[in-house]
């Protein structure tokens, strides 16, 4: 069974941060450029909230701010679930979905060293799944 390790492996280490004081603008720049859904916000290397897509329209659009106008700290979501790199895929699944939540942060001995999304573990499941069928027909086969 698959783990966290295992995708980051396959994802890369790359994380995207921002910190609390940059405006909504400048985080939805680089959620664009970098073709991401949320960024972790930091502040003295450490983990603080996550802002996404979702916090840019629900809290901006929907109650009329302006992205420009609007510090990161003022829409973020601070309540961040964690993933370990021993998790297997089906258990961060479980707390992703029962959490309603879409990327999840992911530290071993309290460092980050990746961020995976739903995506990232959609994609995964079903290469494993791909991966198992492949060898049921190879072995039915002969």
């Amino acid at each position: 069974m698959k783990t966290i390790r295992d995708v980051l492996g396959d994802k890369g280490p790359d994380v995207w941060c921002i910190g609390p004081d940059a405006s909504v603008y400048e985080a939805l720049k680089l959620m664009a450029d970098k073709n991401l859904g949320a960024l972790l916000v930091k502040e003295d290397d450490r983990v603080i909230g996550l802002v996404s897509e979702r916090d840019y329209a629900r809290k901006l659009i929907l109650q009329g701010r302006a992205s420009r106008d609007t510090l990161i700290r003022q829409v973020m979501t601070t309540r961040v679930a964690f993933a370990d790199p021993s998790q297997t895929l089906e258990e961060c699944m479980a707390l992703m979905t029962a959490k309603h939540i879409r990327h999840l942060p992911v530290l071993e001995d309290g460092e980050l060293i990746g961020v995976v999304s739903i995506g990232d573990l959609v994609k995964a499941v079903i290469a494993e799944q791909r991966f198992m069928i492949e060898q049921l027909e190879q072995y039915i086969s002969g």
